[in-house]
């Protein structure tokens, strides 16, 4: 038993040897197999890399060449350049060189001609000298008197021509002064496009039929009663088919009334608390409307910044007027004009279209005092932190206070221009046929006036004198005194032309 298990070890003992010298044997065989295997591929990947490398070097080489060969190119062309100037700068050197030489030359020569003109001077003043004992000695005076003498003449002479010479300034000043006044004021009134349309004092509600007239009416004219009580307006109805007068002097009232008479309409329920309840309702909408058109219109005219009284004052224009002429358009053209009229005299057209707008805000007030309507309107611009300026032209407008700013005199131009336009204001036809006649008898009463004619509605006198009683330069003295007169003693809206016509005529008969 024991020996069985000394073989069995020594077996295996002699077994695990020879197994490990076996398993050495083979690991050593392939780590040399695989020594010999990267030893293979690293000399393969070594000749890559050296090819390779090989590559970039010759293709940086070429691309290096190629640069030097460029820039040798470059430099070739630079000096050649080079070259080319130096050249130049040669040419201009000789140039230099040659004009010098001419220059000594001439220098030179006006020397020698210096010389000789000095030479000729000196003998030209001995002649002279002579010239003036010989001219003393005829004539008695020295040099002296015969200046002095000479000098006075001149003097003389120069005053007069000096004078004759400013009297032809001051006519020609005045006469493009005159010209350049009329085209600025004429290129305005062209820029500025108007509507010639007038207002009425009284408003016509139509209706459907007669019926509606016995609603409107009421029992025992309760209705009526209730809205003239209302709205503070007069209700006429007359024999006139399907249409009711409403009559009122202030535009505003007669605007309530028939807003308010066309929803009763429309409703068809007309009693007198329903008429006051509408009416109530239709004052607050017009008052928003006429904030809005104030709004609206100084968004149009470009105007920022003004105070929103100011800005009701201006909507409430537009339910106002001033001789038959829309007060809101009226304001709209005379802005308009002012800021076209200061644009081409150089001011300021914004400060000058706001003071265009504002010129009449005294006509519109809540309560009037008894002020004129520049006072008041000047007084509620100062109130409303308006600019001195703009205050003073709306001050001054109609002369009421000093002007004391540059847009003031435009203002008053500007709403001049936009008064007497055609068609722009009416007046009652007896007024205005008064007129008229008075401008004929102020002329007649002069003496050598055969005949007078009012025409273009007032704006031109057409006076005709006898040619044997006035003579031409007397025709001058009676046109200024006529006019004189007419602007001393009349009342009218822009200017009176007044043309006088002095005509001889010989009247023969052949029989």
């Amino acid at each position: 038993m024991i020996t069985t298990i000394v073989i069995a070890v020594i077996t295996f003992l002699v077994g695990g040897g020879l197994t490990w010298l076996i398993v050495r044997y083979a690991l050593r065989s392939h780590y040399e197999a695989e020594m010999h295997k990267a030893e293979v591929d690293a000399e393969a990947l070594k000749k890559d890399k050296l090819v390779e490398i090989r590559e970039k070097y010759l293709a940086q080489k070429e691309a290096y060449e190629k640069q030097v060969q460029q820039r040798n190119q470059k430099l070739q062309q630079t000096e050649s350049r080079l070259q080319q100037r130096e050249q130049a700068i040669n040419q201009q050197k000789e140039d230099l060189s040659r004009k010098n030489q001419e220059i000594e030359n001439v220098r030179n020569e006006l020397s020698r001609q210096r010389e000789i003109i000095e030479h000729k001077q000196k003998e030209l003043d001995q002649i002279t000298e002579k010239q003036q004992q010989l001219l003393e000695q005829v004539s008695g005076l020295s040099v002296e008197d015969a200046k002095n003498q000479l000098i006075e003449s001149l003097r003389d002479q120069a005053k007069t021509d000096a004078m004759a010479y400013v009297n032809e300034v001051m006519d020609e000043a005045k006469m493009t002064a005159n010209k350049e006044a009329k085209r600025i004021v004429v290129q305005t009134i062209q820029r500025v496009a108007t509507e010639a349309a007038i207002e009425n004092s009284v408003t016509v509600f139509h209706i459907e039929n007669d019926e509606m007239k016995g609603r409107i009416i009421g029992r025992e004219g309760r209705n009526i009663r209730a809205l003239e009580a209302a709205t503070g307006i007069e209700v006429i109805v007359d024999d006139t088919p399907e249409a009711i007068v409403l009559s009122s002097f202030d535009p505003v009232r007669r605007e309530i009334a028939r807003l308010a008479l066309h929803q009763l309409v429309n409703d068809g329920r007309i009693h007198p608390a329903r008429i006051e309840e509408v009416v109530n309702k239709v004052r607050k909408q017009v008052e928003e409307e006429i904030i809005e058109t104030g709004k609206r219109t100084c968004i149009d005219l470009g105007i920022n910044g003004l105070h929103p009284e100011l800005v009701r004052m201006v909507g409430k224009m537009k339910y106002r007027s001033s001789y038959g002429q829309n007060l809101l358009q009226h304001a709209r053209e005379t802005a308009n004009l002012c800021a076209v009229m200061a644009s081409e005299l150089g001011l300021n057209p914004k400060k000058a279209r706001r003071a265009g707008l504002l010129h009449d805000i005294g006509k519109v007030p809540d309560d009037e005092p008894e002020l004129p309507h520049a006072l008041l309107g000047m007084k509620l611009a100062e109130k409303y932190k308006e600019k001195p300026d703009v205050c003073n032209a709306i001050g001054a407008n109609h002369d009421e206070t000093e002007m004391t700013s540059l847009i003031a005199p435009i203002v008053q131009a500007c709403d001049a221009i936009s008064g007497a336009r055609p068609g722009a204001r009416r007046e009652v036809v007896e007024a205005y046929i008064k007129r008229l006649n008075d401008l004929e008898q102020i002329a007649l009463q002069y003496p050598g006036v055969i005949k007078t004619y009012a025409i273009q509605a007032g704006r031109e006198l057409r006076v005709i004198v006898g040619a044997d009683k006035i003579d031409d330069k007397d025709t001058e003295r009676l046109s200024y005194d006529i006019a004189k007169k007419i602007q001393d003693e009349m009342t009218y809206p822009g200017q009176v032309k007044i043309t006088v016509i002095r005509e001889t005529r010989a009247v023969s008969y052949a029989k």
